[in-house]
């Protein structure tokens, strides 16, 4: 085993501690937030700074990584996904300490009808559930289990669709819960970022393991495709620069601004084409 290949296990090893560190912060906003626990949420609280510590921690291993190996190919996936799954982590350990904020604001727990009528512990489990998938994905290097995650996002997208309306009617009956309402909607919110966020973590896993881009919805588009058009297009607006400047050079003014226009219509023509 190479230096290398020990610095990239133990940057493996460093983003799943964060997995591990930020499952249990959402985890223990739930129970918080169920059990109306402030104690447990104090916790989540404190251990936030923690994650924001480990996240820098991260980023500077991967720049260490970049700087002193200039690793290639699926090493230099690797650590691209590693950075982009780092800033995804740290995001959910944000929400998981906005819950646990709202917890900590609370005079009196949640109705029961409240979290049944919302559906949101059922919404919260099924947030854990791909949230540990994608930990699993990423251990393993599954593509397969990372793929499934898109198709149970979506089901975090139906909860938060349906929470307006079922939140409206609770309030119609429950004049004096208004501010619990809003409580709840706000977690529901969250919820559907954490799930977006997921999301995000396994497009970067399937980036890494199968050098394919997901963004958007859009078309597949493998690795070495994409920067092979990249790099014939850039070639070409090179060699326009370059006649550009020679002919200003030569005080051939004509040619000049002819080959300014032409790099005008390249860059137009990019900005349609190369998606």
């Amino acid at each position: 085993m190479t230096h290398l290949d020990t610095q990239l296990q133990t940057l493996k090893n460093e983003i799943n501690e964060m997995f591990i560190l930020v499952i249990s912060q959402m985890t223990k906003a739930k129970d918080a937030l169920i059990n109306f626990d402030k104690d447990l949420a104090l916790d989540v609280d404190i251990n936030e700074k923690r994650i924001n510590v480990y996240e820098l921690k991260i980023d500077r291993d991967c720049e260490n990584i970049l700087a002193l190996y200039n690793p290639v190919a699926v090493d230099l996936r690797f650590i691209l996904a590693a950075l982009k799954i780092n800033y995804n982590l740290e995001r959910i350990g944000d929400y998981a300490h906005g819950i646990a904020h709202i917890v900590k604001d609370m005079e009196t727990p949640f109705e029961t009808e409240l979290l049944d009528k919302t559906n949101i512990i059922e919404m919260y489990e099924e947030t854990l559930s791909i949230l540990q998938e994608s930990m699993q994905a990423f251990t393993d290097e599954d593509n397969k289990i990372a793929i499934t995650i898109f198709g149970k996002d979506k089901k975090l997208n139906d909860y938060n669709k349906k929470a307006n309306k079922l939140i409206e009617e609770y309030i119609s009956l429950n004049m004096n819960k208004i501010n619990d309402s809003l409580d709840i909607l706000s977690v529901i919110r969250k919820l559907e970022r954490v799930g977006d966020q997921t999301k995000n973590i396994a497009e970067e896993i399937i980036f890494y393991i199968d050098a394919k881009v997901i963004k958007h919805g859009k078309k597949i588009i493998r690795v070495k495709e994409y920067f092979y058009q990249m790099y014939h297009w850039n070639k070409h607006l090179l060699w326009l620069f370059y006649k550009m400047l020679q002919s200003f050079i030569m005080f051939n003014f004509h040619d000049g601004v002819d080959s300014y226009y032409w790099i005008r219509f390249h860059l137009k023509y990019k900005s349609t084409k190369i998606k």
